[in-house]
């Protein structure tokens, strides 16, 4: 689950991390921060695993966090993520993007053809188009192995349809 150093989306990763925990999936905190992490609202999390040290064969799936950090840090631009976003992509390991983070997934070139979920934000639904994107009316989406949240509101919704998509419930 990678966070931004500073404003994350809180109840992404709490409500996430709870749905996880309850069907005993491990979750693994990564940020490119070695120190704690602060949400929006105030929670903190210490990353478990620097972004830097991801190898996609040593994990299931990768979770992109959403929240005004993701612009801040502009880790949609940020080309180490980009790269390893493109490796879970290569090996069809399962990326789940929520809200603004879909821009990483757009700007990591691995949405084309794929049906996205369309957040509310303009930028990210530009990304999306520009990159060959197909824009979906739903608020979850599940296409070859990229899951898309649209609605961050609706998370529970979404952790709930992942451990499904996965294989867990």
């Amino acid at each position: 689950m990678l966070i931004a150093p500073k404003d994350f989306r809180d109840e992404s990763v709490s409500t996430l991390k709870m749905m996880f925990d309850k069907w005993d999936v491990q979750t693994v905190i990564t940020s490119y921060s070695t120190h704690d992490c602060v949400g929006s609202h105030g929670a903190v999390y210490k990353p478990d695993l620097n972004s830097a040290r991801i190898n996609p064969d040593d994990f299931d799936a990768l979770l992109l966090i959403d929240g005004n950090g993701i612009d801040s840090y502009k880790l949609y631009d940020f080309r180490p993520l980009l790269d390893t976003v493109k490796l879970f992509s290569m090996r069809a390991k399962p990326i789940a993007a929520l809200g603004n983070a879909i821009k990483i997934i757009a700007r990591a070139n691995v949405v084309s053809g794929v049906k996205t979920s369309m957040p509310r934000d303009e930028e990210t639904r530009r990304l999306v188009i520009l990159y060959h994107g197909v824009a979906s009316k739903e608020d979850m989406d599940f296409d070859r192995n990229i899951a898309t949240l649209g609605n961050s509101d609706k998370v529970l919704d979404f952790a709930s349809f992942l451990l499904h998509k996965l294989g867990v419930t």
